[in-house]
């Protein structure tokens, strides 16, 4: 299996980080790890146990501290699991299998089932929202509803995405921060500019120095898997993803599931930040009465 991170240092350093960031989690907690055949899964549990079931999958080259702004105000309404993505920069595995293995929705049921959970809610980011969607279209009866946030596989990935990112190097003189700040749409100030956005800025920056990232495009979702989508969904894009075509993933999901919520983000990248309160709206509207 070939190394996850560039160095064993690196991957040290990024996971004291982590550790440093979840002792400052910012809702009461439960931190523990659970089997599965692909390793090691690390979940971080709040909320209610007597409350709907909320699953959540962040992104790739990341962990779950992509939650870290939504899950005080997810965890008053339910049941919430934040779960690490084997093969990322958490504290679970370090196995990356092939995406068109069946090895993440193999994954993802085997963490439910560990949970205790019958039926949920899932909520995924990026390369997260792949893994929902690819899991939902499997499992349809154990997904409630999904909330996606820049979902891979509606759309196939931009071509020229590596080519603008060069672009962007070169314009920022190797300055790695205004690459990743453009790239993810971070980089227009304001009232976004926070102390907490700067935090999260540094820990994907020490990431991205250390983290081997995965080149292999996100698989799309043919017609027919779509079409088993039958839960509701709320998709959200920014207008301005570099790596996935917002317009057209929106258009096909719209096109082939029934029951499907679509916001365009005007002036966002692909990093959708801030839609705590979107979700639990749109989950509670969801949940049947």
């Amino acid at each position: 299996m070939p190394a996850t991170y560039k160095s064993e240092e690196g991957k040290q350093q990024v996971l004291a980080e982590y550790r440093t960031i979840l002792a400052d989690w910012p809702v009461d907690n439960k931190q523990y790890q659970i089997p599965t055949s692909y390793g090691e899964t690390f979940v971080i549990e709040s909320g209610d146990p007597t409350s709907p079931a909320l699953v959540l999958l962040h992104g790739s080259l990341s962990n779950s501290f992509s939650w870290y702004g939504d899950v005080a105000l997810l965890s008053r309404q339910f049941h919430v699991f934040a779960v690490d993505l084997p093969g990322e920069a958490g504290l679970s595995s370090d196995i990356r299998p092939d995406y068109l293995s069946g090895a993440y929705e193999q994954w993802l049921d085997e963490v439910i089932a560990r949970l205790g959970v019958k039926q949920c809610s899932i909520a995924g980011q990026s390369l997260g929202g792949w893994i929902a969607l690819r899991y939902a279209t499997v499992h349809p009866d154990k997904v409630g509803n999904l909330a996606l946030l820049c979902p891979g596989g509606l759309a196939m990935q931009r071509r020229n995405f590596l080519f603008k990112v060069l672009l962007q190097t070169i314009s920022a003189r190797g300055d790695r921060s205004k690459v990743i700040k453009r790239v993810l749409g971070m980089d227009r100030g304001g009232d976004g500019d926070t102390n907490e956005m700067r935090r999260a800025l540094d820990f994907i920056l020490l990431i991205n120095k250390y983290l081997k990232p995965r080149y292999a495009t996100l698989p799309v979702f043919s017609d027919a898997e779509l079409s088993r989508l039958t839960m509701p969904i709320l998709v959200v894009f920014g207008d301005n993803d570099w790596l996935l075509n917002a317009n057209k993933s929106i258009d096909r999901i719209e096109h082939n599931a029934p029951n499907v919520t679509t916001v365009l983000l005007p002036g966002v990248g692909h990093a959708v930040l801030g839609q705590a309160e979107r979700m639990r709206d749109f989950f509670v509207r969801a949940m049947p009465s």
